[in-house]
């Protein structure tokens, strides 16, 4: 019988765009703070932040998406294929 790919896991992410360096830390069981060096104009730090989260978590830039808070600091990521036992594992917490 075929595995069911794990249906993913939505996290609340604080961003803080323009800074010295990029860097993720794990806030508690569902929440991030995220820091990057992309500027908050025209969709970079969004795209900044999901390609952040990619690489940490170790999936396809195309598994995460922000769900909500485009234009807010405190945004809803989601990220496809991976329970949220997983993600906080491989974000090192």
């Amino acid at each position: 019988m075929p595995r069911k790919p794990d249906p993913g896991c939505e996290v609340n992410v604080k961003v803080n765009p323009r800074a010295s360096r990029n860097k993720i830390e794990v806030a508690d069981s569902a929440n991030l703070h995220i820091w990057t060096t992309a500027p908050p104009t025209d969709g970079q730090a969004n795209a900044a932040v999901c390609e952040l989260i990619a690489k940490a978590a170790k999936v396809p830039k195309s598994s995460v998406a922000v769900v909500s808070g485009s234009i807010s600091r405190f945004k809803r990521v989601s990220i496809e294929g991976l329970t949220l036992e997983v993600l906080l594992q491989r974000l090192g917490n």
